[in-house]
């Protein structure tokens, strides 16, 4: 296991498990027929910086790091994790998170916070609570599920900041 910054070159492994999770329209709310330009814009150039999670040369796992808003709230980052269909269920999310984490307090950051999670993905919230995040909102139906229709978006929080006292 190896999780690394990403280069630019990595997005043509990157590109495939994107666009089958955009596609699926499940747990993104990214345009399901989103561009690979696009995509690699989003994933690559917004984000302060995105990771690959790697085993034997393979990138199975991605995910970014940025600022959730600036100026009085830049010292909170959101990110995002992909993990291909043919990894899931090895762990790589919860890896991938804690690794981010380390990367986000690293980086000056005081707490991350998930802006639209779909209370439909049952294992990230599940993933997610486990991992120490709080729902701190609920938004009725903001997300279209493409099989289940209107589902609740959640905000999950963590403050990262270990208390001394």
């Amino acid at each position: 296991m190896n999780i690394r910054e990403a280069t630019r070159e990595d997005f043509e492994q990157i590109w495939p498990i994107f666009h089958e999770i955009a596609a699926a329209g499940e747990t993104y709310a990214y345009q399901r027929d989103i561009g690979k330009d696009e995509a690699r814009r989003l994933w690559m150039d917004v984000p302060r910086k995105t990771y690959v999670f790697e085993e034997n040369g393979e990138i199975l796992g991605t995910y970014y790091i940025k600022t959730n808003q600036p100026g009085p709230g830049e010292h909170v980052c959101n990110c995002g994790y992909m993990v291909s269909s043919a990894a899931r269920g090895r762990g790589l999310a919860t890896a991938m998170c804690e690794h981010s984490q380390g990367i986000a307090r690293d980086l000056g950051y005081k707490a991350m916070q998930f802006n639209f999670v779909a209370s439909s993905n049952e294992g990230a919230v599940r993933l997610w609570h486990r991992l120490g995040f709080q729902t701190v909102g609920r938004l009725p139906g903001a997300f279209h599920h493409p099989t289940k229709g209107y589902v609740d978006a959640l905000v999950m929080y963590k403050w990262l900041e270990v208390s001394t006292e």
